[in-house]
C-alpha cells in the first residue's frame, strides 16, 4: 500500500532550517512514518541565499515570499524556522490555508502574539507543534518515564542549567539574537527556554516565578559596519521556580560563561532518588535510587533496543547525536498530522512557555515575585 505523501514547506535556511531539512530527509530513512514527506519548497528572504540553500538542503523549488508558499493547495505542512519577530505573520497565513504547522521555539516574541497565534491554529483546526527538540532525546524521554513510574518517588527540586559561551567577546556583532524587536529576548528566550520547557515536561506547570536579568555588554559593532548599537536583550537570566506540585527548583541560561559550548543539564531530586542529565553527554542518564544496591549515581548508556526511539538507529553503543532529536520530532510531528492530533508541545505549551518568559521579566523589572 503507498503511504500518503506530505508536502513540506520550510521557512527559513539558516541554522535551525538546516537542522529541521535534515530531520525531514532522515525520517523515513530510519522510522516508518504514516506518511512519507516531500521536500518541495525552501522559502527565505534572500533571493541568492534561498537559491543555493534549495538543492543543499533536498528541496525541489525555492520561494522569497512566504504567503504565495503557504497559499499553495500544492503544499500540507508549513514548517518555521524564521527568527521570532516572523513566526506571528507566517503562523497567522498558515492557518488561514489551512496547513499543518511545525514552529520553532519560543513561540513568539511575547504573550500577547503566542495567544493569537493558538487562537489562530485553533479557529482553523489545524495540527500545530512547537519544536523543543531536547524533550526527544532518548535520555530525556527515559528520564520521563522513569519518574512517571514513580521510581524517583515525589519530586523536590528541579536545577535546569543551559550555558554558553559565543558571545563573551565584547567585540563579537550584534547579530539578530542580540536585538530585543527580532529576538523578543536574549539568553532567557534563546536557551533558559529549553530549561523552562523541560521543566514543565517533566516535573510539571510553574506557578510562581521570581527573576533576574543582566546584560553585560550594553553596546556591540553592528554586523554590517558602521559604528556600534545597543544590545537591548539580556546576556544571562536567572529564575527561581515553585511548581504546581509542591517541587521548587531553579533555571539558569548564560551566554556568557567561557568554555561551556551548548551545556543543556539538568538534576532532579525526588523523595527516592535523583537523575542528571547534560546534553554535551546525551546518550548517558545518572540515576540515583535509595533503595538501589549501590550508595552513588550510576550512569546508564541510553543505546539500548528498549530505549525511546533507540530501536530505529544503530546498535547498542553506536550513540546518537543533536541531529537526532529534530528526526525524533519530525517523526512524531508527522503521525500527529497523519492522525490529526497536535503532538506536544503544541502551541499551548508555546503560550504556557511564553507566559513563564513574560513573568521572569516582570518579575525582574518589579523584584518582586510573579504569578504565571
Amino acid at each position: 500500500m503507498t503511504r500518503r505523501e506530505l508536502n513540506v514547506a520550510l521557512i527559513g535556511y539558516q541554522f535551525m532550517g538546516r537542522a529541521h531539512a535534515n530531520a525531514w530527509r532522515q525520517v523515513g530513512a530510519f522510522f516508518e512514518p504514516a506518511a512519507t514527506p516531500v521536500l518541495k519548497v525552501v522559502c527565505g528572504r534572500n533571493a541568492e541565499g534561498v537559491a543555493a540553500a534549495a538543492p543543499r538542503l533536498g528541496f525541489a523549488e525555492h520561494a522569497v515570499d512566504f504567503e504565495e508558499v503557504v497559499a499553495r493547495p500544492d503544499i500540507d505542512v508549513v514548517d518555521v524556522c524564521t527568527p521570532g519577530d516572523s513566526h506571528l505573520e507566517v503562523v497567522l497565513a498558515a492557518a488561514r490555508a489551512g496547513k499543518a504547522i511545525l514552529c520553532e521555539k519560543p513561540l513568539a516574541n511575547n504573550v500577547p502574539q503566542a495567544e493569537a497565534m493558538l487562537a489562530a491554529v485553533r479557529e482553523a483546526g489545524v495540527v500545530h507543534m512547537l519544536c523543543h527538540n531536547y524533550r526527544r532525546a532518548p535520555a530525556v524521554q527515559l528520564a520521563k518515564r522513569w519518574i512517571e513510574s514513580g521510581r524517583l518517588g515525589r519530586i523536590h527540586h528541579f536545577r535546569g542549567t543551559y550555558l554558553q559561551d559565543w558571545i563573551v567577546d565584547p567585540e563579537f556583532p550584534r547579530v539578530w539574537r542580540l536585538e530585543k524587536s527580532r529576538a523578543g529576548s536574549g539568553a532567557l528566550g534563546d536557551i533558559a527556554s529549553h530549561s523552562l520547557d523541560l521543566a514543565r515536561f517533566l516535573v510539571g506547570e510553574i506557578t510562581e516565578v521570581s527573576g533576574l536579568l543582566e546584560t553585560f555588554v550594553a553596546e556591540r559593532p553592528l554586523p554590517e559596519g558602521g559604528g556600534r548599537g545597543a544590545v537591548d536583550v539580556d546576556d544571562a537570566a536567572l529564575a527561581l521556580v515553585r511548581f504546581e506540585n509542591g517541587a521548587i527548583g531553579s533555571v539558569e541560561g548564560s551566554r556568557f560563561a567561557p568554555g561551556r559550548k551548548n551545556h543543556n543539564r539538568f538534576e532532579i531530586n525526588g523523595s527516592r532518588g535523583s537523575l542528571v542529565f547534560d546534553l554535551e553527554r546525551m546518550n548517558e542518564l545518572q540515576i540515583y535510587e535509595e533503595d538501589g544496591p549501590d550508595s552513588g549515581f550510576r550512569t546508564v548508556l541510553v543505546t539500548e533496543e528498549s530505549h525511546p526511539y533507540v530501536a530505529a538507529w544503530w546498535p547498542p553503543g553506536h550513540i546518537l547525536g543533536y541531529e537526532h532529536t529534530f528526526t525524533h520530532t519530525i517523526l512524531d510531528f508527522i503521525e500527529g498530522v497523519v492522525a490529526g492530533t497536535s503532538p506536544a508541545p503544541d502551541f499551548e505549551d508555546g503560550v504556557r512557555n511564553q507566559r513563564l518568559l513574560a513573568a521572569i521579566e516582570r518579575s525582574h523589572e518589579t523584584r518582586r515575585w510573579q504569578s504565571v
